[in-house]
């Protein structure tokens, strides 16, 4: 019996999962459709310029694009191609739900956690983060993610503004809020933790929901790189 039920939550959580990806790559490709759009009615333009051999006007448009192109580009590179997968899909589904990411992550290229595990781990933080915030009005919404190593351990932090002010835990635990049978998510992302002899605090306080994870690494080098994300 107990078998069968962990079956169907099992089952239940990769529903969920393929779900939630089905929706960030159909919104990468709605954005892709808007850019070649874009593309078509910003070389008309210049056609536009050049048939009337205006040089200066097209400079000009030139540089318009540049600085528009700085804005909008949103692309975390971390300096490892997983974490950077992960990021990129989750921050994007966070803006299409008007939910401002600000990001700082800086990964080696080679960690002793797997990319399946920091996979689930990024994910369901994210998830969270963003369900979260949709209780909010849209001013009133911000994720901030920071993720570093501190000597030979892997720190991530996840912060997002709740509308409770303070959450309370449930046996060691905050319960979820997205009823029965939900929550096995955050359940194997412990069970991750822990089997790599981590460490996990959960945090509410002051309207604002902080989670704080350390993974020790069997070693490390230096981050190749790291950026941030627009505020």
């Amino acid at each position: 019996m107990f078998s069968k039920q962990m079956d169907k939550r099992i089952a239940a959580y990769q529903r969920e999962l393929i779900e939630t990806h089905y929706a960030e790559v159909d919104n990468m490709y709605k954005q892709i459709r808007g850019w070649r759009h874009d593309y078509r009615n910003h070389i008309q333009t210049m056609k536009a310029y050049a048939a009337s051999g205006d040089m200066e006007a097209i400079k000009a448009y030139l540089d318009a694009l540049d600085t528009d192109l700085s804005t909008v580009d949103t692309v975390i590179k971390t300096g490892n191609a997983m974490a950077d997968a992960i990021l990129n899909s989750k921050i994007s589904l966070a803006n299409s739900k008007h939910i401002p990411v600000q990001a700082d992550a800086h990964i080696p290229l080679a960690l002793k956690t797997s990319e399946l595990d920091l996979c689930v781990i990024i994910g369901n933080l994210f998830d969270n983060a963003i369900e979260a915030s949709l209780e909010l009005p849209e001013e009133q919404r911000m994720i901030r993610v920071y993720m570093d190593m501190k000597n030979t351990q892997l720190y991530i932090s996840f912060t997002n503004f709740t509308a409770s002010k303070k959450r309370t835990k449930i046996n060691g635990r905050f319960r979820t809020t997205k009823g029965e049978g939900h929550g096995f998510g955050l359940v194997r992302m412990d069970n991750i933790i822990e089997r790599h002899d981590g460490y996990i605090s959960r945090n509410s306080e002051d309207g604002a929901f902080t989670t704080e994870i350390l993974l020790p690494q069997a070693c490390h080098s230096s981050p190749q790189s790291g950026a941030s994300s627009p505020k």
